[in-house]
């Protein structure tokens, strides 16, 4: 049970950290509720992974990437708006997830579950997230900076296409891993509180980064602590830790100026 808790400590500390360090990008960029949607979108490929027993990770980028080539074909044939598009396949996502997902297995994919960690997950986990650190960090400021002006970072010599794309990779593979531990109903609080919270706190945009990357890696391992000694699922611990914190930072007086 403690080797099981220590490599679910792990697993949690990696994912938050990169799910908060991301989510300070996407409030940035007002995206922050883009995680949840995503997260919906998981739950056909969570349902199948644990039908047939494979890594619900894998499943759930494997019907992230489904959804959104879904979408890009629909928004080409239609004449409607993309925020339509992604209710109706998003919806339709979960009425999918609902005909396969077991029954007795519904809260695992809801609520998230740490039962199933094993060695290799951590490393994996690890390493794919060395690798979106890596990725985020190479387009932060460029982003950043096309949030303010696209004109003035395509002249800066920033690659919006580019940018957005390897943004838009980065969103599905963080949301794919953060089903884990949090489930699908609550991959965008996962992003977006940790973000909130160094909003508030941070008075430069260095600052920001690091502490939603710090808040969100502590809200998970606290998050862990609660479920080992309470048996509370991990995803409601993760979130409620993470709101508490925020709601501590709400009442630090600050000035928030970015340079």
């Amino acid at each position: 049970m403690v080797g099981h808790i220590f490599l679910a400590l792990i697993l949690a500390g990696i994912i938050g950290a990169v799910g908060g360090y991301l989510g300070s990008l996407m409030l940035t960029k007002r995206m922050a509720l883009m995680g949840g949607a995503l997260g919906h979108l998981t739950l056909p490929g969570v349902a199948l992974a644990l039908l047939y027993g494979f890594d619900v990770s894998l499943g759930a980028v494997l019907f992230l990437a489904f959804g959104v080539a879904m979408i890009w074909f629909l928004e080409r044939k239609t004449r409607l708006h993309l925020e339509a598009l992604t209710a109706v396949v998003f919806s339709g996502s979960l009425a999918v997830a609902f005909l396969f997902l077991p029954e007795e297995e519904t809260d695992i994919a809801l609520l998230g579950n740490i039962s199933r960690i094993t060695p290799a997950t951590v490393f994996s986990t690890a390493a794919i997230s060395l690798g979106l650190f890596w990725m985020i960090k190479s387009i932060y400021e460029d982003l950043i900076l096309a949030g303010i002006s696209p004109d003035l970072a395509q002249t800066a010599g920033a690659d919006l296409k580019r940018n957005n794309t390897l943004y838009l990779i980065c969103i599905a593979i963080t949301v794919a891993l953060g089903v884990r531990i949090v489930g699908g109903l609550m991959t965008a609080a996962l992003l977006a509180i940790p973000a909130c919270t160094a909003r508030n706190l941070s008075t430069s945009l260095g600052q920001y980064a690091l502490i939603s990357t710090l808040a969100g890696c502590l809200a998970c391992l606290a998050g862990i602590l609660v479920y080992a000694a309470s048996g509370i699922p991990p995803g409601p611990a993760i979130i409620i830790v993470s709101v508490i914190l925020f709601l501590v930072s709400v009442f630090k007086p600050f000035a928030l100026s970015f340079h």
